[in-house]
């Protein structure tokens, strides 16, 4: 592998790796999915969540009117934001994580009505600014595309576990901003894929809503990984916001797969194994 991204697996990532493990194990996914109405709410919170962090302002009832076909009184930009994360999360399952076009495609889908450039790596410089003070420079634009084939070589060939793979990729593009925008719904859509694909259960939890509620700590987040030039500060957030998330979403009465032993399970043995699951 000739690119690996600067990360360093510590306790407490071991730990959440674990106790996500236990509750993804303990939660059947029929449990979210058996509900279509569910589903739906779930998928609403995940728009609401991922679109607010960017400045959209439409209400969960404006968005839910939205994706019911209903008329709404909107500006042109927000209701395109809205539309485009509609089918673009609607498309979700059709990708593949480590495949380039894909992220291509779902960048048009996702900003088709917003940007003349969607479905294209930016040509320009960009950064992050707050006030007056600017945050992060991203990459040159000219390197935007070797930097995101090398990123998605790291994932397809990662031996990691995909709760902590999917957190890295999530750092590295936010890293690189390799679009004009749409960078964070970006970013944020494909944590959830690469989970996705280790869980189904993923594409029915709103992990979106949950950064939302951390908005801050998830900027604070992705600065300290900046500054410290390694995206461990990044995974143990996300790692933390998936254990939420999943806390959040559990039935009072949820269905057990299999009886788990808590303490098996934090094994320096056990973690191990569920680290190359």
């Amino acid at each position: 592998m000739s690119y690996k991204p600067p990360f360093t697996i510590t306790s407490e990532i071991l730990n959440l790796v674990a106790d996500i493990s236990q509750q993804v194990g303990r939660l059947d996914a029929s449990a979210l999915n058996a509900s279509p109405q569910l589903r739906k709410q779930n998928r609403i919170k995940t728009l609401v969540g991922t679109l607010a962090i960017e400045g959209n302002t439409l209400t969960e009832e404006q968005i839910t009117a939205v994706v019911e076909g209903k008329p709404v009184l909107g500006s042109v930009r927000e209701l395109a934001e809205v539309k485009g994360a509609i089918v673009a999360y609607d498309a979700l399952p059709s990708w593949q994580p480590d495949n380039l076009d894909h992220l291509l495609t779902a960048h048009g889908m996702m900003m088709s009505d917003i940007l003349i450039n969607a479905g294209c790596f930016r040509d320009k410089a960009v950064g992050i600014q707050k006030g007056k003070e600017v945050h992060h420079v991203a990459p040159p634009a000219h390197q935007v595309s070797g930097l995101m084939a090398d990123l998605v070589q790291w994932l397809n060939q990662a031996k990691d576990h995909p709760l902590i793979t999917s957190s890295v990729f999530h750092y590295e593009f936010e890293f690189i901003h390799p679009f004009s925008d749409g960078n964070g719904r970006m970013g944020r859509l494909w944590q959830t894929l690469i989970l996705s694909q280790w869980h189904p259960l993923f594409l029915a939890l709103p992990l979106e809503s949950v950064i939302k509620d951390y908005q801050q700590q998830y900027y604070q987040a992705l600065e300290d990984a900046d500054q410290q030039a390694d995206s461990t500060p990044f995974i143990h957030f996300m790692l933390s916001v998936i254990t939420q998330t999943l806390a959040q979403n559990a039935p009072v009465n949820a269905p057990v797969n299999a009886p788990v032993n808590i303490d098996e399970i934090k094994t320096p043995e056990a973690i191990l194994r569920l680290l190359h699951e």
